[in-house]
């Protein structure tokens, strides 16, 4: 069932476009990321969901009814930004009531739902602190809890483990998604980590240049990305251009993305799905070893190979093969 809909969206910011007509749907209960770069238009398609920004063109609907002009309170969404935005006198408890409090709910409702969010958040104990005596992922898990005190059918949420360090982003970003699983709202997450999104995220959009360059479930993404833009931006996949190189693939396409992950060393040349390079760069990487071969006459193809095998040397010529499964035809 479709809980988010938006339409032909545009927004222009002078002769800027920062979104082009963008239509997309979401499902109510599912967890999307949208995944771009810089100037992409993701930040922006999340403020006019939020209702921070109106479009010039287009619709936004919430369970079938037309929000598009309604301010920010007046929309069953709520927003959890990238710098948390907690209110610096006030307690965690404080801050976690301000919306409820701000609707007119009762003092013994506010009490009991404040409650409730700091049991599901693990902020126990925590309650009368104020913000700057609160760690990163305590202040996020905060912030998270003031978006969900209304419940809210729709949570969107800006770059949510930008401000974590990587040890704790992992983790925090699998607690998110539990926590989305077990209350059952629809989140809608902006990223700029491939990583992120694909491990978290039930579907990815990726923006590119205020359009949906490909949506789609983060394996299918991952594995058969639409055009050379997707292919290049998820994952750094090496594309590989029709008659450049020997392919046996079955479906004709004027480019195929290429894993890196997918390509080994070869013993002899292959006749196809495979070429001669030579090694221009090696760096280990713990578990794995990314090298860059050069192909005469062709690309530059990245390689990733297990850091446990006998690697070649910088300016060795090598043999690569890869089998015609891991060639992902391309639409342009």
């Amino acid at each position: 069932m479709t809980l988010l809909s938006l339409e032909g969206v545009t927004k222009r910011f002078g002769a800027a476009t920062a979104l082009d007509a963008l239509s997309l749907d979401i499902g109510a209960g599912e967890f999307f990321a949208l995944l771009g770069g810089s100037g992409s238009g993701k930040s922006t398609l999340l403020r006019i969901v939020a209702g921070f920004e109106m479009p010039d063109e287009g619709r936004v609907s919430l369970r079938g009814a037309d929000i598009t002009r309604l301010p920010p309170p007046a929309r069953d969404v709520a927003m959890m930004f990238q710098s948390y935005a907690l209110f610096p006198h006030l307690s965690v408890a404080d801050n976690i009531a301000y919306g409820l409090r701000r609707a007119g709910e009762g003092r013994a409702a506010t009490s009991t739902r404040v409650a409730e969010l700091v049991a599901l958040l693990g902020l126990a104990g925590l309650e009368a602190r104020r913000p700057r005596q609160l760690s990163g992922g305590q202040q996020q898990r905060v912030a998270l809890a003031r978006a969900l005190a209304r419940r809210p059918p729709l949570l969107l949420l800006d770059e949510p483990l930008a401000a974590l360090d990587s040890g704790l982003r992992e983790r925090t970003g699998l607690e998110l998604r539990a926590l989305q699983r077990r209350l059952g709202a629809s989140f809608v997450m902006v990223t700029h980590d491939q990583a992120e999104a694909l491990s978290l995220a039930d579907r990815v959009a990726v923006l590119e240049g205020g359009r949906i360059a490909q949506v789609a479930p983060p394996r299918e993404l991952y594995e058969r990305p639409a055009t050379r833009s997707v292919a290049r931006f998820l994952g750094a996949a090496n594309v590989l251009e029709a008659g450049r190189l020997k392919l046996s693939a079955a479906s004709a396409a004027p480019a195929y993305a290429l894993r890196p992950e997918r390509i080994r060393l070869a013993s002899a040349a292959p006749e196809a799905n495979g070429t001669e390079a030579r090694v221009t760069d090696l760096a280990f990487r713990g578990g794995d070893a990314l090298l860059l071969a050069q192909v005469e006459g062709g690309p530059l193809l990245r390689v990733v190979l297990p850091a446990g095998m006998r690697l070649p040397e910088a300016g060795a010529r090598i043999f690569l093969e890869w089998d015609e499964a891991a060639l992902a035809p391309l639409q342009s």
